[in-house]
C-alpha cells in the first residue's frame, strides 16, 4: 500500500513535469532526478514516522502506558 502511494506521487510529479514541458515552461531544478529524490525522501520520512510510532506504541513511554505497566507488574502479568 505504501509503495503504491509513493509510486502514485512520483507519477503525478512526472506528469506535471511533462505538462510544464509541453507548454514551454522549464524550471531548471524540477527534473526527473529531483522528482525521484523527492519521492525517495518522502518514502524514507514516512518509514521513519511509522517506525517512531510503532516504537512509541510498543513501549511503556506515555503516561497511560506507564500506568498499564505498573498495573501489570503488580498483578504479575508482565
Amino acid at each position: 500500500m505504501k509503495k503504491d502511494i509513493f509510486t502514485l506521487l512520483g507519477g503525478f510529479l512526472s506528469a506535471v513535469l511533462l505538462f510544464l514541458g509541453s507548454i514551454g515552461v522549464t524550471v531548471e531544478w524540477f527534473n526527473q532526478a529531483s522528482i525521484e529524490a523527492f519521492v525517495f525522501m518522502v518514502s524514507a520520512g514516512a518509514a521513519l514516522a511509522i517506525n517512531f510510532y510503532s516504537i512509541w506504541k510498543n513501549t511503556y513511554v506515555s503516561k497511560k502506558a506507564k500506568k498499564q505497566k505498573e498495573f501489570l507488574e503488580l498483578n504479575n502479568k508482565l
